[in-house]
């Protein structure tokens, strides 16, 4: 079959061959109680994150370098993915949370015809969607997490492979941001949509278009402004990604979200930026 899950749309057949996204069949790095996501994700026990090898992005900055290349991982079935759907399951995840899951869309489905999660699904992505790709998950998903990351072309040509990446975010995240939000009674997130953006560095005049495009999405959207920019992945001819972003960035987009008028809004401190989130590729 050939592969056109995600944008790049590839056409390799990846039963037999690597793909844009650098991954031939199913592969995970690891799977776990993570509890570095939003408040009402993480909520008590953690969320149960699946983080999926791979990615038709190929962001130089990539603070999970390894993974998104594929360098490491495990080869698994969609039968042995529903098996871990329930071991988060029994070990008390909050949700499950399928991290970079666009280009495994059919083996996740697969899966979840296997066994169906009884906690909330995330989808956990970056952004870079087909709304075909995105009606085949809607059925088993629960609270669409997407990253938008650019609203330029030239940042998006800059740091990805993909310098059409706003063209196919864009109208994805207004897809899921039509997902209406519920929480149970004690505050802990059953559906809805989370819409995250991380700064950049010298990356401020993307992100107030950023924060502007989200503050037009229905109100019932969540935004969650992060600052954890730390250093990573191959920035060796990009100068400057080679520092965090500086106070003064910081505090001219949070001027931006103040002014747009957004409510439902979880800001990241300045201080996050460091490699305590990044997880421990052990598997």
């Amino acid at each position: 079959m050939k592969c056109t899950q995600c944008p790049a749309a590839c056409g390799a057949d990846r039963s037999r061959q690597r793909g844009a996204c650098s991954v031939q069949g199913l592969k995970i790095a690891k799977y776990y109680l993570h509890p570095f996501e939003e408040p009402f994700i993480s909520f008590k026990n953690g969320s149960g994150c699946i983080f999926f090898c791979g990615c038709p992005l190929k962001c130089v900055f990539c603070q999970n370098y390894e993974v998104s290349r594929a360098q490491r991982g495990t080869d698994i079935t969609p039968a042995r993915l529903a098996e871990i759907f329930k071991e988060l399951e029994d070990m008390g995840a909050d949700n499950i949370n399928l991290v970079n899951p666009t280009h495994y869309l059919f083996d996740i489905a697969e899966a979840m015809g296997i066994y169906r999660p009884r906690i909330p699904v995330v989808y956990n992505t970056h952004g870079y969607e087909k709304i075909e790709s995105l009606e085949i998950a809607r059925p088993f998903v629960d609270i669409w997490l997407p990253d938008l990351k650019f609203i330029g072309r030239d940042m998006a040509a800059r740091y990805t492979s993909r310098a059409d990446y706003a063209e196919y975010a864009l109208p994805a995240i207004e897809f899921m941001a039509q997902k209406q939000p519920e929480f149970d009674g004690e505050g802990k997130m059953l559906s809805g949509c989370v819409v995250r953006h991380l700064i950049m560095p010298m990356g401020v005049e993307d992100s107030v278009k950023a924060v502007n495009f989200v503050a037009r999405l229905p109100r019932t959207v969540y935004f969650s402004l992060m600052s954890q920019y730390t250093p990573c992945g191959d920035i060796g001819a990009f100068p400057e990604l080679k520092r965090g972003i500086t106070a003064r960035e910081y505090k001219k987009v949070l001027a931006a979200v103040e002014e747009s008028g957004l409510k439902n809004v979880f800001v990241q401190d300045r201080s996050s930026a460091k490699t305590d989130f990044i997880p421990r590729w052990d598997y």
